[in-house]
């Protein structure tokens, strides 16, 4: 079973309708989630999640049901309701990603997604992203390592989050992961090494925000196994860049972006 996918062929995150997501970096704690240089010990501890977090990496399981009753003169009807950090679509699928390295780079990068989603912040969440992303005998050690991470209320309080996970009244946390490519390094029939790398985006808009959401790029090697008919994580490596030069644009105001997270929804299908 996958998190979230579209194509029978290449599988999703079985019935979780995410795609590949990163966590917030954690500071090298190994868990699989993006890294936030440079803030703090916890804010790194938090991108080392993300990192683990991108592997189940979009994870976002809310999604989004069309309402076909919907009135043809009800514009409002029309568009679509999406949520801070969730993801758009339909029920993906409950397929198993494809055998050969075209779903093996599917399942990487969708897990990149999930498990650098804003849903790793939910214990609930979490337990069924690292149980459909980590390998069997991987998950159990993986969910522990991660609710001790994400239950640290000095960790929370770096990031802002209250001590369940919650942004303050009046700010919207950001917590996505867009990758951007994905290679095969090495395969085999039951055996695969792949590269994700991705954008992230991160932290809480808001007029009141001390912790702006800003813009980091990693690469997460993961190695995956064939198991139960899926590929699953066993193991990945975080590092930073490649870093693209940025252009001299201005930054959007604290209303802007909290605008654009609550009116555009991630993706529920990476590749």
């Amino acid at each position: 079973m996958s998190l979230g996918d579209d194509h029978q062929s290449s599988g999703g995150y079985g019935g979780t309708g995410q795609t590949r997501t990163r966590l917030p970096d954690g500071g090298g704690d190994g868990f699989g989630g993006p890294r936030r240089g440079g803030r703090s010990s916890s804010r790194s501890l938090v991108t080392v999640v993300g990192v683990v977090v991108l592997l189940i990496a979009a994870i976002a399981f809310a999604n989004r049901g069309g309402d076909d009753s919907s009135s043809s003169d009800d514009t409002a009807a029309d568009k679509p309701k999406t949520s801070a950090t969730a993801p758009t679509g339909k029920q993906p699928v409950q397929s198993g990603f494809a055998h050969d390295e075209q779903g093996a780079q599917s399942a990487a990068a969708n897990y990149a997604v999930a498990l650098g989603s804003s849903d790793m912040f939910d214990k609930a969440r979490r337990h069924e992203i690292v149980n459909t992303v980590y390998a069997p005998d991987v998950a159990a050690s993986r969910q522990a390592d991660l609710d001790g991470a994400y239950s640290s209320q000095k960790f929370l309080a770096n990031i802002g989050l209250d001590k369940n996970g919650k942004a303050p009244t009046g700010q919207t946390f950001v917590s996505r992961v867009i990758p951007v490519g994905t290679k095969v390094t090495a395969s085999s029939l039951e055996k695969a090494t792949v590269e994700v790398w991705y954008t992230s985006l991160f932290g809480l808009s808001g007029g009141t925000s001390t912790n702006p959401v800003t813009e980091s790029w990693y690469t997460t090697t993961y190695q995956l196994t064939w198991t139960n008919d899926d590929w699953k994580v066993t193991d990945f490596q975080q590092k930073d860049g490649p870093v693209p030069v940025g252009r001299d644009q201005r930054a959007s105001t604290a209303d802007d972006m909290t605008k654009a997270v609550e009116e555009y929804g991630g993706f529920t299908y990476a590749r």
